[in-house]
């Protein structure tokens, strides 16, 4: 078998190319760190911006928080009083929901130094699901709470049945967005 030369020379051509093209690398030089400025900024984190409220919905995944702007801060009977009217259109179009249902009295939040107390018009086990029991607590303990305590660190008491004297159960929201009990 017989090869032709000019076969021969563009491999060889090739194969040279290819040594060339690996040994100088992929073109960035040798040069070390380059200062560039000042950190990035932009967007601020959900929920903390001062006029705005957390708000937790639901999606096929579980209990999502959203932010809306507000004029002041909100307490938490307001924040509660937004999160009963439901999703906004816009936030239904992407898939929101809420598990909380229409209450047949009055659901309220008086708060103190790191506590909100929550009477409920309905009884948890046989009205609402879990789901619907971490909207209630997420969105209140996001809204604005003497103390300065981080959401997480709020204690929410539950009274149900809007019961006054019967022994609260008190809950807090988890990091993800879930009611946890609290153990004494």
């Amino acid at each position: 078998m017989t090869h032709h030369p000019r076969g021969r020379h563009a491999l060889r051509t090739c194969a040279t190319a290819l040594l060339i093209a690996a040994a100088t690398g992929c073109g960035i030089s040798t040069t070390g760190p380059v200062q560039a400025g000042a950190p990035a900024t932009g967007i601020p984190q959900p929920g903390t911006q001062t006029n705005s409220v957390r708000i937790y919905f639901t999606d096929p995944y579980g209990p999502r928080a959203i932010t809306r702007p507000t004029d002041q801060p909100l307490d938490p009977q307001h924040a509660l009083d937004l999160l009963l009217k439901g999703p906004t259109p816009a936030e239904r179009e992407r898939g929101l929901t809420t598990q909380v249902p229409p209450p047949t009295g009055r659901l309220t939040a008086t708060t103190t130094t790191g506590t909100v107390d929550i009477s409920l018009p309905f009884e948890v086990a046989s009205d609402l699901d879990v789901t619907a029991v971490s909207q209630i607590v997420c969105t209140a303990a996001h809204a604005r709470i003497p103390g300065d305590r981080p959401a997480t660190q709020v204690d929410i008491r539950i009274h149900e049945n809007n019961i006054r004297s019967a022994k609260p159960w008190t809950v807090r929201c988890g990091p993800n967005g879930n009611a946890m009990p609290v153990i004494d």
